[in-house]
């Protein structure tokens, strides 16, 4: 599988409307931590800072998160997360995976108890440890 064959570091996004969960990981340690929140207007990445995140970490690939329902069916977000993965690797030339998600955002909030601060980036987070918890 190709999965196996990437070694380094990782990014991997919480693709969201107004805001883009960012989190980096490693393959060889397979732990994941929570960068950055991106933001967004009307569906659109402020690609600038995305670009910013790429020179400095140089990821061997990028894991995005599918929002799904529970049911396994797509939902509305589900296409634009896929062409958010789609541009990433034909802008930075990288391989993207990408990963079922469902319920990453309240898992995250469970996590980060009584704070009122976004948590998307906790959601990349936890989109990615799954991701190298399934290599």
């Amino acid at each position: 599988m190709a999965e196996k064959a990437i070694e380094g570091q990782v990014l991997g996004f919480d693709f969201g409307l107004r805001r883009i969960g960012v989190a980096v990981g490693q393959t060889i340690t397979s732990t994941a931590s929570p960068l950055t929140i991106v933001k967004s207007q009307d569906g659109k990445p402020d690609w600038e800072a995305i670009t910013e995140i790429f020179e400095h970490w140089k990821p061997a690939a990028i894991v995005v998160g599918l929002p799904m329902r529970l049911n396994g069916e797509e939902q509305a977000l589900t296409q634009p997360a896929r062409k958010f993965g789609q541009r990433l690797s034909g802008r930075y030339h990288t391989p993207v995976f990408f990963i079922e998600e469902q319920l990453s955002s309240i898992e995250a909030e469970s996590r980060r108890k009584n704070t009122k601060q976004h948590v998307d980036d906790h959601a990349a987070q936890i989109i990615l440890e799954n991701w190298l918890e399934s290599r």
